[in-house]
């Protein structure tokens, strides 16, 4: 996730991701970069997350875990 400069930068990513309709819940690791979202695809897609975090000024990409 880029820009994320500061300790209150997760806070807004957190939040915008929260709005998303689908999501579960989102929790981000700054020192890291990375959001970890739990949310039904059903409703939210990838493309809906990551337009979420741009629009906050984050821009994110997918990183799938194992």
């Amino acid at each position: 996730m880029k820009n994320m400069t500061c300790e209150l930068c997760p806070a807004t990513v957190k939040k915008a991701l929260e709005k998303t309709p689908g999501v579960a819940k989102a929790q981000i690791d700054f020192a890291k970069k990375i959001a970890t979202v739990t949310f039904d695809p059903d409703v939210a897609t990838v493309a809906a997350l990551t337009q979420s975090t741009t629009n906050a000024g984050y821009p994110s990409t997918l990183q799938a875990t194992k």
